[in-house]
């Protein structure tokens, strides 16, 4: 397996390839500075399948870096690694569809234990910076989604189906369908495609 740590500070990619080696120790692990540099090592690898990116990095704004990462990644997951826990850049990080978020002080055994989850496949997301998002969002148009909604929103916003929702969320079809068209009534749209542009341009994802 192939892995791209992208973080300006070498002392943490050190540790951070440390404890991937210690999971998965055939795992091939580059790294990089910057996204810029980050970006040009996925268009010279296009066997990645893992980028770890740090949101703050010098040289482009971290909502624009981890776009270009995406287009330049072709079937990688991504995931984040950040020092900070404000609930915008989680909702923000969680919209582009992202596979985790690494907050920079986790202890070793819980990082270990995230590492191993994403490694298999898996997503993770720290509990306490989810709860942190509260109970509902806030739209431009005053009305608010809740998180089951905001949920909703953020696969909807990845391009998954109904049944890989309800999977994702253990629930029903029929309750994923509620949630939807509960959103869709919350942005004021029509379908599925323009509610995730709606909210686009809302700021929420």
């Amino acid at each position: 397996m192939k892995i791209l740590i992208a973080d300006d500070h070498a002392l943490y990619r050190d540790g951070l390839r440390l404890n991937l080696n210690n999971i998965l120790p055939q795992a091939q692990i580059l790294d990089a500075a910057t996204f810029n540099q980050a970006v040009d090592i996925l268009k010279n690898n296009h066997d990645i399948e893992l980028v770890l990116a740090d949101l703050d990095m010098p040289e482009v704004n971290w909502e624009e870096g981890i776009k270009a990462i995406k287009n330049h990644a072709n079937n990688s997951r991504i995931g984040v690694i950040s020092a900070s826990e404000d609930a915008h850049n989680i909702k923000k990080a969680l919209g582009l569809g992202v596979c985790c978020y690494l907050p920079k002080n986790i202890e070793t055994k819980v990082l270990n234990s995230a590492l191993g989850l994403v490694l298999n496949g898996g997503t993770y997301f720290p509990p306490t910076l989810i709860n942190q998002t509260n109970d509902s969002t806030n739209l431009a148009n005053g009305k608010r989604l809740t998180n089951r909604q905001f949920e909703v929103l953020r696969y909807l916003s990845q391009g998954l189906s109904n049944k890989q929702i309800a999977y994702q969320m253990n629930v029903s079809e029929a309750t994923v369908k509620l949630h939807i068209n509960a959103l869709l009534r919350a942005v004021g749209a029509t379908n599925r495609t323009q509610a995730v542009i709606k909210a686009q341009k809302m700021g929420v994802i």
